[in-house]
């Protein structure tokens, strides 16, 4: 199985270092591929729209990538949070991913993803859908709920949508200067 390796703020990489047990005796977080990760730049094409995660080694498909994890908080408090990271388990519980330990946080939403979320006995993996190359970003969809929400308002800054617009943009240019003739 190949290991995914993404990209991460260092900071954040320093807080998702494996740790022992703390005072209060509680585990570590579950931290997959912790070890393997490294530190985006601003200057990404993903910064735009959020940090994201990009693979440095090849990944297989259907190879498990990274587990999305959080507090488990019941529905009915998620829905009074302003928060981005929830991730609705089911009728009765979300995660709260937002702390910055939760690697998989930064993974971006995709009109064409390359990966996929799976919920197995209350926790959330995510797998690669089809083969993913070194450097490219890795993605999922995000379900029509939060696209409606968050992502549509704004416009959606996946790299399928944004082709779309541009090939709009140029479609509309082209027939704007054959009018002109």
């Amino acid at each position: 199985m190949a290991l995914a390796l993404v990209s991460i703020p260092t900071a954040a990489l320093a807080a998702a270092a494996p740790r022992v047990m703390s005072s209060r005796k509680r585990p570590s977080p579950p931290l997959a591929h912790a070890c393997n990760l490294l530190a985006p730049s601003v200057s990404s094409p993903a910064f735009a729209y959020g940090l994201g995660l990009f693979a440095t080694k090849p990944i297989k498909k259907g190879d498990f990538i990274i587990k999305y994890w959080g507090r488990r908080i019941p529905n009915k408090l998620a829905d009074e949070l302003d928060n981005r990271y929830l991730f609705e388990l089911n009728s009765r519980w979300t995660i709260d991913g937002a702390t910055r330990r939760n690697i998989a946080r930064y993974i971006n939403h995709s009109c064409r993803p390359n990966a996929e979320t799976d919920i197995v006995k209350g926790e959330i993996l995510i797998t690669a859908m089809k083969n993913i190359a070194p450097g490219d970003e890795i993605t999922y969809d995000y379900g029509k709920d939060h696209f409606n929400g968050f992502i549509k308002p704004k416009g959606c800054q996946c790299d399928k949508c944004r082709e779309k617009r541009r090939s709009a943009r140029n479609g509309a240019a082209t027939s704007a200067k054959r009018r002109k003739r």
